[in-house]
């Protein structure tokens, strides 16, 4: 594929992106944007530690070709954690012990966002089936999960 100028809008913004269009959402975002939330963990889309939101959708960047970005609002934890839901989520993870090395909790608490926005008082079971999609080596789930239902019971209304 032929290098060609990618608009796309990134944490609220407009961005022209000049390169080629096999290159990964991820590496854009970290070497061109110096975006470092986004992590590489497998580069197989199987941890997580990538996670962003594409159009409101969790994805792993890892697996997102740039070509396919063109015209899409690409959200990192960056700007997320800058919201009132990324905040409450933020203080509830610090608070419910659930960052321990920290690689894996910027996926980690986006897909959180994607638990809460789908029930804003989710059960054990549906936070777990969530989060399954992003993998920690740390903390054994328990204090993430219980990071979730922090946020639910800290941030009512706002999911």
């Amino acid at each position: 594929m032929k290098e060609g100028s990618i608009d796309f809008r990134l944490n609220g913004k407009d961005i022209k992106y000049d390169g080629s269009p096999l290159k990964r959402l991820l590496d854009v975002l970290r070497e061109d944007f110096e975006l470092t939330g986004p992590k590489e963990g497998c580069g197989e889309g199987e941890c997580g530690a990538c996670s962003v939101f594409m159009d409101g959708k969790l994805v792993n960047s890892c697996m997102v070709p740039m070509g396919s970005v063109v015209g899409r609002e690409i959200t990192t934890i960056e700007a997320f954690s800058e919201t009132e839901k990324g905040k409450c989520l933020v203080d509830a993870f610090a608070d419910a012990g659930a960052v321990q090395c920290g690689f894996c909790t910027p996926g980690m608490v986006m897909a959180s966002e994607k638990v809460l926005e789908q029930n804003a008082n989710p059960e054990m079971d549906e936070i777990r089936r969530g989060l399954s999609g992003n993998l920690c080596r740390c903390t054994g789930y328990d204090m993430i999960v219980d990071a979730v239902k922090l946020a639910a019971k800290r941030g009512k209304g706002l999911w």
